[in-house]
């Protein structure tokens, strides 16, 4: 897994940001990294993670990921069971699904497939939904999160169906550190070009009340950007945010 130093210019922005929700101990989005191979294709695995430093704060939700470059939108490999038996399990950027519980063996599968969650892992028994955004604006389908490729409306999100699992509770999303939430693994070719994106995330205490949460917007980017290192891991700490109660 490689990590890469933020820098203090990066340090500074996620420090601005803490300080912003102090109260709610957001720290920032991070992306994490690791090669691997399926089917002779080279790949590089990322992993998107919201980092926090209490230890009961929950995502319930996450929206509006969305890419300025339609091209960054395409791409992405998935290794699910989406439901047509001539391709389901197949590595393929043709078909697939961001629904984690399709993704299917969690060692022929998992390792290989672009899926989004609510922390925990793709598994059948994961409670994450798509929001109706799927359906909306941009390129949408009528199977709403059951393709390979996002949406270009900007809007596309999703939760917890069950909130009160602790799904989306720091510490409860295997392979990622303690203090993080897993939010999504994007599967990309090796050598990609640099794809950057925003996010948005509504989180609170696991015993918060459905009305007392904060929303945080934010950066991240995927792929291959100039400089040291040949794989980029950008951490930035969410730009905006806002409490309600």
């Amino acid at each position: 897994m490689k990590i890469l130093n933020l820098g203090p210019a990066l340090a500074a922005i996620a420090a601005v940001s803490a300080s912003a929700t102090s109260s709610a101990s957001f720290v920032g989005y991070f992306v994490s990294s690791y090669n691997t191979s399926s089917g002779g294709h080279a790949l590089v695995v990322y992993t998107l993670t919201a980092r926090f430093n209490g230890p009961y704060d929950t995502v319930f939700s996450a929206f509006d990921l969305a890419s300025e470059d339609p091209n960054a939108l395409t791409g992405f490999w998935h290794k699910d069971n989406h439901g047509d038996p001539a391709t389901n399990g197949i590595l393929s950027q043709r078909y697939g699904t961001w629904d984690p519980t399709t993704t299917g063996s969690a060692t022929a599968n998992r390792p290989f497939d672009s899926y989004l969650t609510i922390g925990g892992i793709a598994r059948p028994a994961n409670t994450t939904r798509a929001n109706s955004q799927w359906f909306d604006g941009g390129n949408p389908e009528t199977r709403g999160w059951s393709r390979p490729d996002l949406p270009a409306n900007g809007m596309i999100g999703w939760t917890n169906s069950d909130s009160d699992n602790g799904q989306g509770t720091v510490g409860n999303s295997a392979g990622v550190p303690t203090t993080d939430v897993r939010l999504a693994q994007f599967v990309l070719s090796e050598g990609e070009y640099a794809r950057a994106f925003t996010i948005c995330i509504k989180y609170g205490n696991e015993y918060s009340l459905s009305d007392d949460y904060q929303v945080v917007s934010g950066s991240f980017t995927l792929g291959t950007v100039p400089g040291p290192g040949p794989v980029a891991l950008l951490a930035l700490g969410g730009l905006f945010a806002r409490r309600r109660r």
